[in-house]
Parts: C-alpha cells; sequence; structure tokens
C-alpha cells in the first residue's frame, strides 16, 4: 500500500479502537457545533486528498500535492471572517473549505473537484489550473509554492489603512479587514518571504498601520530538506513591529484559541503578527514522491501516528462534542461522498483551444465614474509657478512629472511609491514635488526592496487603488521580475477574470548614459518584460508622448485592469537637443490634459518612399539625427516610432510601411532576445520588403568612455540604410 492508503487504514482502525494519540484537554472558545463543523472541514480535506490521487491514475485528474497533515488550517479560517483577505499556501485546502461553511450558497466539495479535473466549469481558474481560490471566499487564487504571494499580501494589508484615508472608488476590503497569508517552514527562507516579514516589520515600527497576519506551517520539511530543529521560531520571535503567536496546529481547539487571539491583535492594533503552527506532512509532497526514499520509515510513520484527524477525534470526544462512532461514520461518508462527486466532475468539459485557454489574460473592462480635471484653483494650487512653463519646450522628465501631477489631481485612487520618489523625488527628478502636492499617503517612500515596491502596488491594486510604482533602474527589476511574472500578469489568468491588480510599473532604464554606472544603470535587456502574456510594455521618446501614453497607461490600468510597464529612457530624460548644440529640437511642449495616444498607435516622422526605419527610444532619436545625411544620400525616408512595444501594433506598423521599399529596424537593445526579432519575422511573414536591423551587440554596457561601442549609432544607421537601399537598387 501507498502511505496514503496507510494513513486512511489507519485511521479506521486506530478510531474503532480508540488508540487515539494524547494530548492536552481541548481548550474553551470553540463550541460543539463550530467545533463539528470544523472537523468536518477536515474529513472533506483528507477525502479530496485521497480522491485527488485516484482521479490521477484514472487520468480524470491533474494535481496531487495534498493538504494532508495541515487540516489544523480550519481553525484559522474560524477564526477569521470571511471577507478578511487570504493568500492561501497550497496545503490549505481545509481552509478555503472551512471559509466556505461561513458563506452560504458555497458547493465546495464540487467546486474543488471541477479544479481538481481541470474542468471548464471550475468556478476559479475555469480549468486553466488547479488553485485554491475563490471570489465569493476573498482568497485571490495562487500558483506560487515558494512564498512569493508574501509581498502583495503586505500591499493588501497597506492597502487597508490606505483606503480608511483616501478611500479609493472600487474599494473591495472593509474598512476593519485585516489580511491572512499562509506559508511553509520551507518557503519561509526564500528571499521573498524574508524581503515581505522585514517589510512588514520596518512598517509597523513607523506605527504605519499595517493590520497583517502571517500564517507559517511548519511541517519540518521542504519537499526532502529537513527545516532545522526550532528555526522558524529562533528567526521569527523577535521580528521588530511583528507579534509572534505559536499554537499546535494537530490540536483544533488550541489552534483557534491562538489564532483568533492573533487576528483580535492584528485586526485591533493593526498591526502585523506571525503565527506558527506546528503541523505535520502525510503522504510525501505530491503524488509521485516517496518520502521513504530520504526519511527513514520510523519518521514517516511518526508523523502519521500524529494525524491531526486522529487528534481531532479524541479532543471532541473529550468535549463532549462528537462521539468516535460518529466522528468514524463522518470520515466514511465523506469518502464516499466525495469520490460519488468527483465522477460526476470529471465529466464535465474541459477548455479545448488556444482561444478558450487565452480567454481570461486580458483582464475585464469596468465600470469607472467620468472625470473631467481638477477645478482650475486646485490645479493652479499644485502645479504653481509651473503652469507658467507649459507654453514653452520642456524635456521628457518635466513633462513626466507635469503628467503625474495631472493624473493625481484627476484620479484621487492613484498611489505612487518607490525608492526615492517622495522627499527627493526620485533620481532624475522625474517626481519632484509630488509628494508636497499630495502627501505622503499618495507618493510613498519605501525600502530599498523591488520585491517589496511591486509586492505593494499589486496589493493595494486589489483593494481599488491605481498604483504606479517605480523602478529606479532597469537592471534592479531583476530582482523582482517574478512579482510580474508569477503574480501580477497570472492572477486574471488563473481567476477567470475574477482577481485583477491594475498598475502602471514605471522604469527607469535603457542605454546611453554616457558611461555614467555602467550595466547596472544602462540594462538595454526587455526580453523579461516581452515574453510576458497579457502586460502591456510602453516606450516613449519624446515629453509630449510620454505624457500622452502615460495618460493612456492609465487609463488601462484604471477602466481595463490592464498590468502596465512604462519604460522610460533615462538618456532621454534631459535631452534638448537634436542636431546642433543649444538647437532644443528634442524639447515638446506639454499636450493639454485631455490628450492622449491610444494603446498600438505608432508615431512617425517624415514622409519618404525609399526606407521606413522602425524604431523606438533612444532609437528614434538617433534615426531622426540620421534623416538629413540619409536625405543627402538621396534617400527618402520616414522614421516609424513603435511607442509601443507589447503588444506589438503589428497592423499599425503594417500600415506605417506601406508604400516603402525598404525597411530597416533600430533596435538599442541585444541582437539576441530583443524586439527586432519580432520585428524582422513580422515583416517577413507580412510583407514582401527587404529588411535588415541594426541592434546592439550582446553585451553588457561598458562603464566610462566605451559604453556606447556595443551600442546603434547615428553612424550605424546611416550606413546600414545605405548598404539596405543602394544594394538593392
Amino acid at each position: 500500500m501507498d502511505r496514503a492508503e496507510i494513513v486512511h487504514q489507519n485511521f479506521l482502525s486506530r478510531v474503532a479502537r480508540g488508540d487515539l494519540p494524547s494530548g492536552h484537554a481541548p481548550r474553551k472558545g470553540l463550541g460543539a457545533t463550530e467545533a463539528v463543523s470544523l472537523f468536518r472541514a477536515q474529513v472533506l480535506s483528507r477525502a479530496l486528498d485521497r480522491t485527488s490521487r485516484k482521479m490521477q491514475k484514472a487520468g480524470q485528474g491533474f494535481y496531487t500535492i495534498g493538504s494532508s497533515g495541515h487540516e489544523g488550517m480550519a481553525a484559522v479560517a474560524q477564526a477569521l471572517r470571511p471577507d478578511d483577505i487570504a493568500f492561501l499556501h497550497y496545503r490549505d485546502a481545509a481552509f478555503q473549505i472551512a471559509r466556505a461553511d461561513q458563506v452560504p450558497g458555497q458547493q465546495i466539495a464540487w467546486d474543488m473537484l471541477l479544479s481538481f479535473a481541470c474542468s471548464s466549469e471550475d468556478p476559479t481558474s475555469g480549468g486553466r489550473h488547479k488553485v485554491l481560490g475563490s471570489r465569493a471566499l476573498m482568497i485571490p487564487p495562487q500558483t506560487s509554492t515558494i512564498a512569493s504571494h508574501l509581498p502583495k499580501a503586505v500591499g493588501a494589508a497597506y492597502s487597508l489603512g490606505a483606503a480608511r484615508r483616501h478611500p479609493p472608488e472600487h474599494r473591495t476590503l472593509p474598512e476593519d479587514g485585516i489580511a491572512m497569508c499562509s506559508f511553509g517552514d520551507a518557503s519561509a527562507n526564500h528571499s521573498t518571504a524574508q524581503g515581505a516579514i522585514n517589510t512588514a516589520g520596518w512598517t509597523s515600527v513607523q506605527s504605519i498601520p499595517l493590520p497583517l497576519l502571517f500564517v507559517c506551517e511548519d511541517n519540518g520539511i521542504g519537499i526532502s530538506v529537513k527545516t532545522p530543529s526550532g528555526w522558524i521560531k529562533a528567526s521569527m520571535q523577535h521580528r521588530p513591529g511583528i507579534r509572534y503567536f505559536e499554537a499546535d496546529g494537530l490540536d483544533l481547539y488550541q489552534t483557534y484559541a491562538v489564532a483568533r487571539e492573533a487576528a483580535e491583535y492584528v485586526r485591533t492594533r493593526r498591526k502585523p503578527a506571525f503565527l506558527h503552527l506546528r503541523t505535520v506532512r502525510l503522504y510525501g509532497h505530491a503524488g509521485a514522491d516517496v518520502p521513504t526514499t530520504y526519511l527513514s520509515k520510523a519518521e514517516v510513520e511518526a508523523d502519521e501516528a500524529n494525524d491531526p484527524l486522529l487528534h481531532s477525534v479524541r479532543l471532541l470526544a473529550d468535549a463532549g462534542a462528537l462521539a468516535r462512532d460518529q466522528a468514524l461514520g463522518i470520515y466514511e461518508e465523506t469518502c464516499t461522498r466525495t469520490d460519488r462527486i468527483a465522477a460526476e466532475a470529471a465529466k464535465r468539459p474541459h477548455l479545448r483551444s488556444a482561444a478558450d485557454v487565452m480567454a481570461s489574460l486580458i483582464p475585464p473592462k469596468r465600470e469607472c465614474k467620468p472625470t473631467n480635471g481638477p477645478a482650475p484653483e486646485a490645479r493652479e494650487a499644485a502645479f504653481g509657478g509651473d503652469l507658467r512653463a507649459m507654453d514653452d519646450p520642456q524635456p521628457m522628465s518635466r513633462l513626466i512629472n507635469w503628467a503625474l501631477t495631472d493624473l493625481m489631481l484627476e484620479h484621487g485612487e492613484i498611489v505612487c511609491m518607490g525608492e526615492d520618489v517622495g522627499r527627493k523625488g526620485g533620481v532624475y527628478g522625474v517626481t519632484q514635488k509630488l509628494m508636497q502636492r499630495f502627501g505622503p499617503d499618495r507618493v510613498i517612500d519605501t525600502l530599498l526592496d523591488e520585491q517589496s515596491i511591486l509586492g505593494l502596488a499589486i496589493g493595494m491594486g486589489h483593494n481599488g487603488f491605481v498604483p504606479i510604482p517605480e523602478i529606479q533602474f532597469l537592471a534592479y527589476l531583476h530582482n523582482a521580475e517574478d512579482q510580474l511574472r508569477g503574480e501580477a500578469a497570472t492572477l486574471p489568468f488563473f481567476s477567470n477574470g475574477q482577481f485583477t491588480n491594475p498598475m502602471i510599473v514605471r522604469i527607469a532604464g535603457l542605454g546611453y548614459q554616457k558611461g555614467f554606472g555602467g550595466h547596472f544603470h544602462n540594462d538595454n535587456s526587455l526580453a523579461v518584460l516581452r515574453d510576458i502574456p497579457g502586460i502591456v510594455l510602453a516606450c516613449p521618446s519624446t515629453g509630449a508622448d510620454a505624457a500622452m501614453m502615460l495618460r493612456e497607461c492609465v487609463r488601462l490600468a484604471r477602466e481595463e485592469q490592464r498590468v502596465v510597464v512604462f519604460l522610460e529612457p533615462i538618456a532621454l530624460y534631459p535631452m534638448r537637443d537634436l542636431s546642433a548644440p543649444q538647437d532644443g529640437a528634442w524639447m515638446t511642449r506639454y499636450p493639454a490634459p485631455d490628450r492622449r495616444i491610444a494603446l498600438g498607435e505608432v508615431g512617425q516622422v517624415g514622409e519618404g518612399k525609399d526606407l521606413a526605419i522602425v524604431t523606438y527610444g533612444n532609437g528614434n532619436y538617433l534615426s531622426q539625427q540620421a534623416l538629413p545625411d540619409l536625405s543627402d544620400a538621396g534617400i527618402g525616408t520616414r522614421v516609424i516610432d513603435l511607442r509601443w512595444l507589447a503588444p506589438l501594433p503589428e497592423e499599425a506598423l503594417l500600415r506605417s510601411v506601406e508604400g516603402c521599399a525598404h525597411v530597416l529596424i533600430v533596435d538599442e537593445c541585444r541582437r539576441t532576445g530583443s524586439q527586432s526579432e519580432a520585428l524582422m519575422t513580422l515583416f517577413s511573414e507580412k510583407t514582401e520588403l527587404p529588411a535588415a536591423r541594426v541592434v546592439a551587440e550582446d553585451s553588457f554596457i561598458a562603464t566610462g568612455p566605451a559604453y556606447a561601442a556595443p551600442l546603434p549609432s547615428k553612424e550605424g544607421i546611416v550606413a546600414a540604410a545605405r548598404q539596405l537601399v543602394e544594394g538593392t537598387r
């Protein structure tokens, strides 16, 4: 027999003969009816684990990581309210089942079995993944196994206090609610978890409200690697700003009492707490895992002897809530019922086509209140003397600042956040004066942790805010890219559009900073962003475009609930001149606040028919510098600015090159993995135009005078254009 069957038979025989593990007497606080209800939730969780394995063997189910041993989480659910947002560990089926009992109209066994079967009727993911989660139960689905949901739990907790001060239009969480996140002892060691816990403490010691309950389910092992005895308590007990609680997750009554105390502390004090819950892991990690290959048989059997269901039977009997034979009857009836429901769930339809799978990549649109901008006196008070400068051409950095100001005046749910964005006004001054204009609640100076910055944004997006987090340099994004790839972008996909986390991530990046900072401040690779399904990637090249595109990005996030990345070319922030010193040709005037550049709308300079240069960012600047030389060579040229890098504006691009004889792609990113590859493919597949590309070399960027050596240049663009055009004449 496998371990699951051994645990099952042990339960049946030990309960029948009264051979139950010893332990403390049941603590007060949990009534008989509640206790029996929680036991039923625990039993259903166990039955679902067993059934999932049967379904997998029959080719009807596709997930076997179970919750057996962690059934004490049912008591944690009972200690919380069903409208407290909960980001769950993947072993928390008992929590979801117990919470379903708190909300009328739930069919939790049917719903979860549809998920096991990956049926398109699964109410959580629509058949895309087996996930815990439910909109009705305020449990956003998680697909991570390494605690990457903790940063956004911090953000959701922060949003509860922020929403009290500035209620957003689409607030979804109650004013007196708390946030909860659970994770395993092995995941607690991950840098993502450590960063989130550190951020929670850092925030708490500054007396900023953060009603968050961390729940660490400590079963002593991560797949096959043991957690050192006492490690979680020793490392978490004395964290500044976080109150530590511990309970035996095998004891239903104690777990409820301690969890209720912890939740009450968080709810009333508006401070974070850490609940350390002892659990065991039964069956091994997943269906294919055989624990006796890396643990001794004695160790495995010791955990099995501590089955929390056996503890619950004893405790319920001692409390006079449920006799042993009644408990056994509940167990047997639940196992039978679960198998019966599974047989029906396995017959339900599945997703069939790519279109079916992709249907939830783009979130649903939502109704938003129309806004017509702030009152003139409010705008005048915010801008002050800057209003007089709006008639004059300005560099990009200043126009982005003004655009952010107008947007924050118009939409009170917009919140900016990041390293140095507040008092300092950003490394390049882009967010200067925003904190003075809107206060520290809406312009948040964060600690130096990109995972926490993006997690804060994701969590605030859960509660109706429109966050605009800033990543100081593109190279710094790689510390936290999974917050976009594995969390923000996947949420609507795995929740069938029921949960969203709209945001606009501002990132300063790309090259051409004349050697400043080397590749840490001159990162010219966007591959990690371009291939994330569902996100929008924007890159302006002029100040006016930046202002109008940023407005469209906010509209996309606010009304269409999209995750948007707004990439700002650092080298173009201060750029004033184009062809000659002091010509001022690259500066632009601030466009009226109601003007936008729509998603997919490309820019164009020139009407030449010999050559179309397709480019973006710094490439647009360099290509326009090359225009006089190309004109002198008799090459009629038009320069097409992509603006939108994902999704690629294919139709607009194909229209923009109509009537041209050649296409030259100028891409400041690297030869491998750059936009140029997709563009070359597009023009090859959709046109017969001769095409070539000018790209950066596959190299990091050096500090000092050699910074530009691997990058495209005006001279390189001219040479490539002449070779392409003249070589085919």
